[in-house]
């Protein structure tokens, strides 16, 4: 329950949020889904500010309180008085000068029933992005068809003028093109998307990968996108956005390919990163849900590695689908035959248990209740040619893992999530 306090302060920024928007009237790309949200955002801002000027939530600022924030172009007062006199002092600033931003690029957070239609109370897009429709939330939706529900209500709300950007590979997500007056585009692999990739490859430069490569398919055009600093192939969706934006916007293909080229992941989202001893970290630590689980599995099969080995911790917030969730990344990472697995939480547990049923070799299997002794084990076991990919939800502090086993400590603040002094300062507690 919020108090009283929050709530005002929810509606007041809101308010302030309002003033803004009327003030600078920029073009507004709304993104929700179950996954890729961030990633997605990144390319559609790698793509868009090569031309425009453009402004994206920064950090975890997808909710009541960051999106205003993001509109005003605003951090967090916290708990400081004086802070939040700056905000007010900044927000006045805003709305007398010009100078704004033309684009703003929101990523929105959608964690209950109720989340969309607030936030488009005050915000109007001219472009909706569904990224996917999977299982995150469902402890608070129950259904998925609910989760569905309460993104479309993004989609609706996109006016006869502007578009919605959607997934042409998820049954849920491009249904919600019958449910909207805005112009449909849709994304993916399926030969029916208007905005396509095929022949999708990793690039290798002596044995290490250098990034993706893919042919763009767009109104009979093929065009190759190389994505240089990409390790993960299911990122080519989030491309694939960021080319649908470049459209809508009226630019280029080839210069929307060249943006492409400056596509990074956040941190924590399956960036590779130099280990100790020689070895390799996919750091995908950031959150996880079981589809999100496998795709980074997916990634880590289809790398080059002397030893696959799977560091996964609690996939949180899956209600009644707990159980089910982790057996089925268990069941991935037997059929992909991983070297190692090490379980951080009680949740994967059900993992464990799964493997073992399976036949995985016990003496491969590490069982853990912190990430803290994860890492250590793991700092222990490492050598030349290792792969390692470390997933797991936010409570988990999976990055506590990455941060023992990187090749240069110091090197934390500038590669993992979760790095900032309040971050750092919250102990790990046992979700």
């Amino acid at each position: 329950m919020k108090s009283k306090k929050i709530i005002f302060l929810e509606k007041l920024l809101r308010l302030m949020a309002v003033v803004v928007l009327k003030r600078h009237k920029p073009k507004i790309v709304a993104i929700t889904g179950s996954v890729g949200k961030t990633s997605t955002k990144a390319a559609v801002f790698a793509v868009l500010s090569s031309k425009f000027s453009v402004r994206e939530n920064q950090k975890n600022y997808n909710n009541e309180i960051g999106i205003p924030l993001t509109i005003i172009g605003a951090g967090s007062g916290g708990r400081n008085v004086f802070k939040w006199l700056g905000i007010f002092l900044k927000w006045l600033f805003v709305i007398i000068f010009p100078g704004y931003p033309e684009i703003l690029i929101l990523e929105l957070g959608v964690d209950r029933q109720g989340d969309m239609k607030h936030f488009m109370s005050f915000i109007q897009p001219m472009v909706g992005v569904v990224t996917n429709v999977s299982l995150s939330h469902i402890e608070f939706f129950k259904t998925v068809e609910n989760i569905a529900k309460e993104k479309r209500v993004l989609i609706e709300s996109i006016k006869q003028d502007g578009w919605a950007i959607l997934n042409a590979d998820d049954e849920n997500t491009l249904k919600m093109g019958n449910n909207t007056q805005a112009q449909v585009m849709t994304f993916g692999l399926a030969e029916n998307a208007k905005v396509g990739a095929s022949h999708v490859v990793y690039n290798y430069q002596e044995n290490l990968p250098e990034g993706i490569s893919f042919k763009l398919n767009y109104d009979g055009k093929n065009i190759p996108v190389r994505l240089r600093h990409i390790l993960a192939g299911h990122y080519v969706y989030a491309a694939l956005v960021g080319v649908a934006a470049g459209v809508v916007f009226k630019m280029n293909l080839i210069d929307i390919a060249q943006a492409l080229e400056n596509f990074h992941s956040p941190a924590g989202r399956m960036n590779l990163i130099q280990g100790a001893n020689g070895s390799f970290i996919i750091d995908d630590t950031y959150n996880a849900s079981p589809i999100s689980t496998l795709a980074a599995l997916n990634v880590l099969n289809e790398l080059k590695g002397q030893r696959k080995i799977a560091i996964l911790g609690d996939m949180l917030e899956l209600g009644d689908s707990t159980e089910e969730g982790h057996r089925e990344v268990a069941k991935k990472i037997f059929a992909q035959r991983a070297d190692v697995f090490m379980a951080v939480g009680d949740r994967m547990k059900f993992a464990v248990a799964e493997l073992i049923a399976l036949g995985f070799p016990a003496a491969n299997i590490f069982q853990f209740d912190d990430p803290e002794n994860a890492g250590k084990k793991i700092a222990e076991m490492l050598s030349v040619g290792d792969l390692v990919l470390v997933k797991g939800s936010q409570g988990t502090r999976m990055e506590k893992v990455v941060e023992k086993i990187l090749a240069n400590p110091s090197d934390r603040e500038n590669l993992l999530c979760r790095q900032s002094i309040e971050w750092r300062k919250k102990p790990f507690i046992k979700p």
